[in-house]
Parts: structure tokens; C-alpha cells; sequence
């Protein structure tokens, strides 16, 4: 759709053309569709298995205790994939495998959102928003003849195009920009969908660290890189959290830990 409505305002003025966006829009689509949203590496194990040693593991049936115990909310296991998984991981039954850090299976992407493709999705969803909003403001003057007393110019089908094109991108901009608020609003909170779900029942959610270091936890520290789908070095070396396997709690979570 964004393709046609730039090709159609192209026959009315190349200035409204936004071409640094729609390269950004494609770059981050398939940054989310061919990045793995991050899965559990084989040989993962939990704290408490690795200060038992290779010689008397965990087994199915202790990590399902540890699970189901609210003390121990770092150890759990998931029982169709048999095997440990890290916190914030879940089961996607459409993938069939866990995930790190699962925000939801997204078809329009044919893909997990997860922990290493988070911040590409996000900035998907920025750089559609602007290109439909500047398609649609773009159509407006167009869109604004057919409700004026004037003769109207163009042919029956290019008249239609224009109406259809802007009431789609209109319709489209403004979906986008409610799934974009309720997503920044988790981002502040450092919270994914399913966990938005699972923590209603919670009165303080473990890994909200503040507004600043819940952002970054999904963005990086280097601000070169905070608009495009990319990680800087320095970032992936710096921030465990990056890789989906550990997150840092809150001082009172992380003291009833120990």
C-alpha cells in the first residue's frame, strides 16, 4: 500500500516524496522478518545448576519445583521443549520453540518479536507511522477538492486512486500509531506484551529499572544507534541484556534472591 501511494503522488510533486524514510521503514521490515528474535543456546543452564556441577544436574522434574515456586522465580522450565528456560523466555506455539524475551508472534513479519529483534520491530512501527502520516498529509490538498465547489481535475480512476489512497493511509497511520503508543508505553515500563498480561497480578514488576535504563535495555547506550536497526560494539560487549539471557532486577527483587 505505501508503495502504490508513493507512486501515485510521484505524478503530482517529487518533493513529497519521503525516500530517507520508506529506506528506513524497508531496512528495519527486514531486519525483523530475517532476524532471530533469540532462542535458548543448548548447553544453557540456571545458576543453580551450574553450582551443582556436570555430575548431578537439574532434572525435568526440580526445575519444574523451582518453577512453581514463587521464591525461586529465576529457575524455570518449559515441558515441551525439555529444557531450561532463561528468565523472561516463553513458548511460542507457532515457531514451537521458546523464545528470549517474547513479545508475540507477529504475521505481518512471519516472525517472533523477541530480544534481539525488539528494537528493529519498534522502529518499524516509527518509520511506517511517519511514511503514512507524510503520504497522507501529501494526498490532503488532493483529498480536500472533492468537497469543493470547483471542477475537479483528472480522470474518473485517478480521482478514485487518490480518495481510496488517502482514506487507507489515513485508516493505517492512525492503527499504527495506537500499536505504537501501547509499545512505548511497555518499553517504559521494560515490559513485554505477555509479561503485561502475566504482572497484573503484581503490585511491582522485578525489571522496571526507570524510564532511562528500561530504553536502553531495548535501544543501547550509543545514541548513533538509537534510530537505525543496528547495535553498536561497544553496546553488545557492554550490555548482557542485549542477548536475552540476563536482566538486572531492582535492588529489593534482587535482595530476595539471596
Amino acid at each position: 500500500m505505501i508503495l502504490e501511494s508513493l507512486n501515485f503522488l510521484t505524478k503530482y510533486d517529487n518533493s513529497f516524496i519521503p525516500l530517507s524514510e520508506l529506506v528506513m521503514l524497508l531496512w528495519c521490515y527486514f531486519a525483523v522478518v530475517f532476524m532471530d528474535p533469540g532462542t535458548v543456546p543448548p548447553n544453557w543452564k540456571p545458576a543453580a545448576d551450574e553450582e551443582r556441577g556436570e555430575v548431578d544436574p537439574l532434572n525435568g522434574v526440580e526445575l519444574s519445583n523451582l518453577q512453581s515456586d514463587p521464591a525461586n522465580q529465576r529457575f524455570r522450565y518449559c515441558r515441551k521443549c525439555s529444557q531450561p528456560k532463561p528468565p523472561r523466555c516463553h513458548h511460542c506455539s507457532v515457531c514451537g520453540r521458546c523464545v528470549l524475551k517474547m513479545d508475540h508472534h507477529c504475521v505481518w513479519v512471519v516472525n517472533c518479536v523477541g530480544a534481539l529483534n525488539y528494537k528493529y520491530f519498534l522502529l518499524f512501527l516509527v518509520y511506517t507511522f511517519l511514511e503514512t502520516t507524510l503520504v497522507t498529509i501529501s494526498l490532503l490538498p488532493h483529498f480536500k477538492t472533492y468537497f469543493s465547489d470547483g471542477e475537479i481535475p483528472g480522470t474518473p480512476g485517478t480521482l478514485a486512486t487518490t480518495f481510496l489512497t488517502f482514506v487507507l493511509n489515513l485508516a493505517f497511520s492512525l492503527s499504527v500509531l495506537g500499536f505504537l503508543v501501547l509499545h512505548v508505553s511497555l518499553v517504559a515500563s521494560n515490559t513485554t506484551t505477555i509479561e503485561a498480561y502475566e504482572k497484573k497480578t503484581t503490585s511491582k514488576w522485578r525489571y522496571d529499572l526507570g524510564r532511562r535504563k528500561n530504553f536502553e535495555q531495548v535501544f543501547g547506550m550509543d545514541k548513533r544507534y538509537w534510530f537505525i536497526p543496528a547495535y553498536s560494539e561497544e553496546d553488545i560487549r557492554r550490555m548482557p541484556v542485549l542477548q536475552g539471557l540476563e536482566y538486572p532486577s531492582t535492588p529489593d527483587f534482587n535482595a530476595q534472591e539471596f
